[in-house]
Parts: structure tokens; C-alpha cells; sequence
């Protein structure tokens, strides 16, 4: 992801997420993380020709990385987008020397909660009232050894 992709990121994050979506400035302050020898962050972006139909972010701090955020098109559902997302971020957990990859996900989205499943995620707890002003729980996951590859994803159409 790049400067010039916040506006359309943004566009899509409304229209997925209204009720709790990131500010603009939230994307620029993780994209401030996302470069140099320092980096701690990866931020990627899906294009279908001049459209963006898809974005995923992961921060890394020691052993340890987390999900931010993965969104995809409502159109591009089903289409395995997620799921190239996905393995990019669990590259980058690998490049930045991750033991453990851990995510939140709102409780009623079992859409995202089975494709996580599939990779190997494995629920650990709760965090209540997570997702507001919705007042929503999420369901706490991780995977270990993010290094593993998961069979049948195919190859990736995704920038960084």
C-alpha cells in the first residue's frame, strides 16, 4: 500500500465496515510504520485493473504479529481474494521472524472466521465490546510457526 491508495482504501473501509471504520489518518500512521530498515508494519493492496478491490495490513513487534485489518470487495467474495491476503501477511509475520500471528474478528463474521480457521487459526478467548460504538465482541485467534504454507492458495496479485 502506498500514499495514493488511502482514498480508495478509505472508500472501501466505509463501505464494509461503517459502523467502525479507520479514519484516514489511521491508515497514514500505519503506512509511517511500513518502510525502511525499521518497518514494522505490512500494508498491501489487491487492484482488478484500475479498481482497488481489496487491502490487508499486519504489524509486527518482537515474536509476535497481528492481523490489522483484511477487506474485500463485497464482488470479489468467494473469489479466494481473502485468502492471497492472508498468505501475504502470514510472509511478512515470516519475514519479520514471527513465532505467533494473532487477529481479532468480530464475533458474527463467520464468513472471515472460517477462512482463518482453514489457515491454521485457532480461537483463544474474547474480547468483549471490541467493534464500537456496535458494542460488538470479537473472538481472540492465533496461529503459530506463521512459516507453514496452507495448501491451495493460489498465486498472488497483491502490492505492497
Amino acid at each position: 500500500m502506498r500514499w495514493w491508495d488511502i482514498d480508495p482504501v478509505f472508500v472501501l473501509e466505509k463501505e464494509l465496515f461503517p459502523d467502525d471504520a479507520w479514519s484516514r489518518g489511521m491508515f497514514w500512521s500505519e503506512l509511517a510504520h511500513s518502510r525502511g530498515p525499521l518497518a514494522t508494519r505490512r500494508y498491501v493492496v489487491a487492484m482488478d485493473g484500475d479498481r482497488l478491490v481489496g487491502y490487508a495490513g499486519l504489524a509486527a513487534s518482537g515474536d509476535l504479529a497481528d492481523v490489522q485489518t483484511i477487506a474485500v470487495a463485497r464482488d470479489h467474495w468467494g473469489t479466494g481474494l481473502g485468502a492471497r491476503l492472508l498468505t501475504d501477511l502470514l510472509q511478512a509475520a515470516t519475514a519479520f521472524e514471527c513465532a505467533e500471528v494473532m487477529l481479532e474478528v468480530r464475533v458474527d463474521n463467520t464468513r472471515a472466521q472460517k477462512l482463518y480457521e482453514r489457515f491454521g487459526f485457532e480461537p483463544i478467548g474474547f474480547r468483549r465490546g471490541y467493534y464500537q460504538p456496535g458494542n460488538v465482541d470479537a473472538l481472540v485467534m492465533r496461529r503459530t510457526d506463521p512459516s507453514t504454507p496452507v495448501s491451495g492458495v493460489q498465486g498472488t496479485e497483491i502490492h505492497g
